[in-house]
């Protein structure tokens, strides 16, 4: 598939926004209840250097309308170009909490907090105080918790990982969902990665383009970080996320009204297994993370969740974590009554994505089995039971990055 991108079409879908809420129909060159993915050895082997050998993806990339891999998501000149300046110039920017300032960084490249109010928390910032109640208007809210008593909130973050077939498969047999969060450089380099997610019915999310610590980024650099991430998606599996992870939790109010206007909500966690650190950080082995997952897994039947879940980050960031997940499930499931993602211990059923062709179980179907399943995908389909011309109901800002995909079905 080829993407073009056509200026005069742009031109017409800007002239479009209106009001600040916009019903656009828009078509996608993917059908996410139809994923293709082809039977090759990175998509089938349990072999890491086999799976990790770079293949063609099933598009044509042009570069110059992406950023650069793991650089800010401003880079290869996105912050100029028609599209972003589009998307940039649609945000009523006067409506920004106006006293949150640009967070930085130390000689160490940890966040700097020195003289920052900790003890009053203007800005909400989690790396601060853990704050996910948003003090300024128009902020959407965090979701930390499972809202139903004694459940897993399962989620991965740093994906797709292009040695997790091991893992997936895994999941596969146990028929397990998760939330996964994708990162986009992560996406665009390993694209059947990230269509297995979407196939074999996990809950998909964006992690940014380049796991920074947002707070630390200008308006038009977190404003790029969480669109591209979610036009990789979209570009790749045929749905656009409304919920995001920022990198090490790090958000405050100004990040998180940015990402309201492209109508994301964050989703953090209540519980940290630190998988990604262990023999990374000083002080926490390998042992060190059992222990945590031994801590989180006693809590499943020492009544700490008897009246909400929990959401518990994990990652897919490498061979260990992903191994230490697979290690501990078993225990998972003896402990808690339920293990799922977060879409599904939440019911937000066929509101995680724009396009409503894709449909989530509730909680209580998914615990009575009674959830139907799409042929030839792990999701279900939409009332609409079909993938093109649905109907979104996004603000204006969000318009541009649906606009894009009519843009390349239509050349």
């Amino acid at each position: 598939m080829v993407w073009k991108y056509q200026a005069a079409i742009m031109t017409l879908g800007m002239t479009a926004l209106g009001a600040h809420a916009i019903t656009t129909n828009y078509t996608s060159t993917v059908d996410p209840t139809k994923l293709n993915i082809p039977n090759i050895e990175q998509t089938t082997s349990h072999d890491v250097v086999a799976q990790c050998k770079y293949y063609q993806p099933p598009f044509t990339l042009d570069k110059a309308a992406w950023p650069n891999s793991w650089e800010i998501a401003t880079s290869n000149g996105m912050n100029t170009s028609a599209e972003y300046t589009a998307l940039y110039n649609s945000i009523d920017w006067t409506k920004a909490p106006a006293n949150v300032k640009q967070k930085t960084k130390g000689p160490d490249g940890a966040l700097n907090l020195q003289g920052y109010d900790t003890a009053n928390d203007p800005d909400c910032w989690w790396s601060a105080s853990q704050c996910t109640k948003p003090k300024a208007q128009g902020v959407n809210a965090d979701i930390v918790n499972c809202l139903e008593p004694n459940t897993w909130g399962l989620t991965y973050d740093d994906g797709p990982n292009c040695s997790h077939n091991a893992f997936y498969d895994f999941l596969e047999q146990n028929n397990q969902k998760a939330s996964m969060f994708y990162i986009g450089s992560n996406v665009i380099a390993w694209p059947y990665g990230a269509m297995r997610g979407l196939k074999d019915g996990h809950h998909l999310a964006g992690h940014t383009w380049s796991h920074q610590l947002m707070t630390t980024l200008s308006n038009q650099e977190v404003l790029a970080e969480l669109y591209y991430t979610a036009k990789a998606i979209k570009y790749v599996t045929g749905v656009t996320p409304l919920y995001w992870r920022p990198a090490q939790g790090d958000l405050d109010d100004r990040v998180r009204w940015i990402a309201s206007q492209l109508n994301m909500t964050a989703i953090l966690w209540n519980l940290d297994t630190d998988d990604w650190a262990a023999n990374t950080m000083p002080g926490v082995t390998p042992e060190t993370v059992q222990q945590n997952y031994k801590n989180f897994i006693q809590m499943g039947s020492n009544g700490t969740f008897n009246t909400v879940g929990n959401i518990v980050l994990s990652h897919e960031i490498n061979n260990m974590t992903m191994d230490f997940a697979m290690q501990n499930y078993p225990e998972i499931k003896k402990n808690y009554k339920h293990i799922v993602d977060v879409a599904t211990c939440m019911n937000f059923t066929n509101s995680i994505y724009i396009e409503k062709s894709i449909t989530y179980p509730t909680f209580d179907q998914l615990v009575n089995q009674n959830a139907s399943t799409a042929t030839g995908s792990g999701v279900s389909p939409g009332a609409s039971g079909s993938s093109m011309g649905t109907q979104t109901t996004v603000n204006g800002a969000l318009f541009i990055a649906a606009l894009f995909g009519v843009v390349a079905s239509l050349f």
